[in-house]
């Protein structure tokens, strides 16, 4: 009898209707068909058990399961034979093995075996967001969700593929037909269906992933610099004054505008602990002194690290912890106690700090509190980003840390605003998983985990213009978690004003320009004027042919080159600091532009172009100032804007295997690279990150 149960293989692709009664298979099943035009496969049940009915008024038992599986194994093997490519299943034998064994409490060995090895390149799982329609053959529909999630569950179990499909019948039809059409897509590109589901699930565009693989084969296209921005050649040098006049204007233009404050904060921190990781790692505390493994490993970054150990806010706190757990602490010698410091500071069951986001760590040190950067950042938004009493700060976090920036700003906020003098309204958003990218190995294959799964990882901090992109503001301030700085709100302030001042500026002119445009009453010199403050103003220059276009090619072109985003991005001279720098670069369209260009993005090999990266003068902190809305205030679709080809391929270590990640082009980089921009030269004290844990002993992060 084994034989009944055995599924026909072809290469037709076979897509099965998996769920409750009463939720719609039968309908999809037929309505696909009738689209793709090929041949569908009924429910066997449904004709045997009224058969059954109609002769002995006998409802269906545990004794008919395998008759039935029977039926629909013949049937569906018949319909294979005819079909076109397509074959759509109304019922499988994994739901019969489920309603046997939901009612009544067994499944036949034999059927069982059955369910488990027939194929299918994808289930559809049917909600029950669609009325139960009562007939001689159905149950009650009480207890369908109870039900649903057995279905549901039975699928996670089997390791079958599977996407849910909710919705009224047309929503059901369309989606499952744009499913059918790009899982057929990744069949062709030679993915599996369990991949297929796992891009599905996250959101990625199937154009994206394909994408992304022909960039790990062939390679990302390099930016070509033609020099750097230095001070008075793409860089505006402003006096005290000038910062006064324009913080000056901001606040007198803000009660207009609604403001934020965006802070990217995902992730852990991990990297600004590395060092000590590494020494945790590698030190044999009974055979070797410190200072012999720091002369060893060269690791100054250690040495300094204990030298100034007492100076770290956290230190207190360690301390006593550890003279807690140990009754005499303080006859140790210096070698144990610096090794038992450094191991609770990271061991997951004491502070884990290398395991938290930077944010909810203690930077700053003052006479009554320690602050972390979530409460540097509740400052800074009172002092600068506030208007008609409002002051807006959004985060981006990791899912699971967000629960301890809550807490810290529950604790905190109220605070903040009677000194502040203001309402903060603090709200958060998650890199999405739509922006993930695949990982490859050495072949640029995609990588396979032990599970032999994708591996998607995030796609960097570009990722975080669709977070930007969400807001509903004039104008944003961005500044990453670890850049504060202890005791300099006022400060701050006047150089993010003043930024401020400078773009409210700007765009006041760019929209009436725009406005003028709009009301058909400009001539060849009023072009003449824009095209001038275009390339003087926003460093913007027209095609070389621009002056012999007709009048209307003209108008054309200074609109499309007016009606951006525009950001004021704050540049500090370069002491050192790894990250990217101001150039002036070709597009692809040979049109000269301002941009913000990390060294990965630059052929290093070509020594002209690393002479030109070498010459930079200055740095970008991510001190941005951005307007998002155009001159009719409407928001920008930010994604518009973005340089798709400026993501860079970065090498990773993945449990010992060395892959290869895409990082999209980045928020201030590539993501931003056809905005309207200009770099303004801000003091260095605006840029104080905190790299590794030992920048905290640098003089800005210090008590004075």
């Amino acid at each position: 009898m084994e034989e009944n149960l055995t599924q026909e293989q072809s290469a037709i692709i076979k897509i099965a209707m998996f769920g409750p009664e009463s939720t719609g298979k039968t309908t999809l099943a037929i309505q696909l068909a009738e689209y793709y035009k090929t041949a569908w496969v009924s429910e066997f049940a449904r004709d045997y058990l009224q058969e059954k009915w109609d002769k002995n008024q006998l409802i269906c038992d545990v004794d008919d399961m395998l008759p039935i599986a029977y039926g629909q194994t013949k049937l569906e093997n018949e319909k294979l034979a005819i079909a076109n490519k397509y074959l759509f299943c109304d019922t499988n034998l994994m739901v019969t093995k489920v309603f046997s064994e939901v009612y009544y409490r067994y499944c036949d060995p034999q059927l069982d075996e059955a369910a488990q090895k027939h194929e299918y390149d994808l289930f559809f799982l049917t909600d029950i967001d669609v009325p139960w329609e009562k007939d001689d053959l159905r149950d009650k529909p009480e207890g369908r969700k109870s039900v649903f999630e057995v279905f549901k569950k039975t699928l996670i179990d089997n390791r079958k593929p599977f996407i849910t499909l909710s919705g009224d019948t047309d929503l059901r039809l369309e989606k499952a037909i744009a499913i059918i059409d790009d899982l057929t897509k990744a069949q062709e590109m030679g993915l599996y269906s369990r991949d297929f589901v796992q891009i599905y699930e996250r959101g990625i565009p199937l154009e994206n992933f394909e994408k992304q693989l022909d960039i790990f084969k062939n390679g990302n296209s390099k930016m070509v610099l033609i020099e750097p921005a230095v001070l008075f050649n793409g860089i505006l040098k402003l006096s005290d004054t000038d910062f006064l006049h324009k913080a000056a204007f901001f606040d007198a233009h803000k009660s207009d505008l609604k403001l934020m404050k965006f802070v990217p904060a995902s992730g852990a921190a991990s990297r600004m602990f590395k060092f000590l990781s590494e020494f945790l790692n590698e030190y044999d505390i009974l055979n070797e002194s410190i200072n012999a493994y720091i002369n060893r490993k060269k690791d100054n970054a250690l040495a300094i690290f204990i030298v100034g150990m007492d100076k770290f806010a956290f230190f207190d706190t360690i301390d006593a912890k550890l003279k807690k757990e140990f009754s005499d602490f303080d006859s140790l010698g210096r070698d144990y106690k610096n090794y038992y410091f450094i191991k609770a500071l990271l061991a997951s069951d004491y502070f884990d700090f290398a395991s938290k986001p930077k944010g909810i760590l203690p930077f700053h040190k003052y006479l009554a509190n320690i602050a972390t950067p979530i409460e540097e950042h509740l400052y800074e938004c009172g002092y600068y980003s506030s208007s008609n009493g409002n002051s807006y700060l959004h985060f981006t976090v990791s899912e699971e840390h967000q629960d301890q920036f809550e807490n810290i700003v529950s604790l905190i906020k109220s605070k903040v605003e009677k000194e502040a003098d203001t309402t903060i309204n603090v709200s958060y958003s998650f890199q999405n998983k739509s922006t993930d990218t695949i990982a490859v190995d050495a072949s640029n294959s995609p990588f396979r985990d032990a599970n032999g799964e994708l591996l998607f990882r995030p796609g960097g901090h570009g990722a975080l213009i669709e977070n930007l992109n969400d807001l509903e503001v004039d104008i944003v301030f961005i500044k990453n978690i670890d850049n504060v700085i202890l005791h300099s709100n006022e400060t701050i302030a006047l150089y993010k004003k003043a930024l401020a001042g400078l773009l409210v500026e700007l765009q006041q002119q760019v929209f009436s320009y725009l406005r003028l445009i709009d009301s058909n009453s400009i001539g060849e010199e009023q072009i003449e004027e824009i095209s001038s403050f275009l390339k003087e103003k926003l460093n913007v220059g027209m095609e070389t042919d621009f002056h012999e276009l007709p009048f209307e090619n003209k108008l054309e072109g200074i609109k499309e080159a007016l009606n951006r985003p525009i950001r004021i991005c704050g540049m500090v001279k370069n002491e050192g600091e790894p990250g990217g720098g101001p150039f002036w670069v070709w597009n692809e369209s040979r049109i000269i532009s301002l941009q913000i260009v990390e060294s990965s993005q630059v052929d290093l090999d070509d020594e002209s172009q690393f002479s030109i990266m070498s010459a930079s003068t200055h740095f970008n902190p991510v001190d941005l100032v951005c307007g998002i809305k155009n001159y009719k205030n409407e928001k920008f679709d930010l994604t518009r804007f973005v340089d798709q080809n400026s993501g860079f391929i970065v090498e990773r270590n993945n449990a010992g295997k060395q892959i290869r990640t895409y990082e999209l082009p980045g928020l201030w980089n590539g993501a931003m690279a056809n905005w309207l921009t200009v770099f303004v030269e801000v003091p260095l004290v605006t840029f104080n990150p905190v790299k590794t844990v030992n920048d905290l002993l640098k003089a800005a992060h210090q008590p004075k």
